[in-house]
């Protein structure tokens, strides 16, 4: 028999459900807020029912297999603590620098047009 060793968090710390779905609803809360409109969000994401994405989002308990994958499909915030919980946060970086070329492509967008506003005052 193998020896149960089973997940980790980074600090080397074992990953317990308590761990899971505070995680998860953190990240839920701190993407969405806790409004109605959160939970509503999360329903259209997973198809969830409104009970359900309430107890994900007040952390009763967590998503389970494939509406974790559409969270996760969905959300940054809940993707980067599936990837912190299973000591993967470098993974992370990607959708970290997807989201600093979407606010560059918006800032550069804003200043072209200040630009041409400037130019076309002349």
């Amino acid at each position: 028999m193998f020896p149960n060793s089973g997940s980790r968090f980074p600090d080397g710390g074992r990953l317990t459900e308590a761990d899971y779905i505070g995680a998860v609803s953190d990240a839920l809360r701190t993407e969405l807020g806790t409004g109605t409109g959160a939970a509503k969000q999360i329903q259209r994401w997973t198809e969830a029912s409104d009970r359900t994405a309430r107890n994900w989002l007040n952390g009763v308990v967590g998503p389970s297999g494939h509406h974790l994958v559409r969270l996760a499909r969905e959300s940054d915030a809940v993707l980067s603590a599936v990837l912190t919980m299973a000591a993967r946060p470098e993974l992370a970086l990607a959708t970290d620098l997807h989201a600093v070329e979407v606010a560059l492509a918006k800032a550069s967008g804003a200043f072209e047009v200040l630009r041409r506003q400037r130019t076309a005052g002349r």
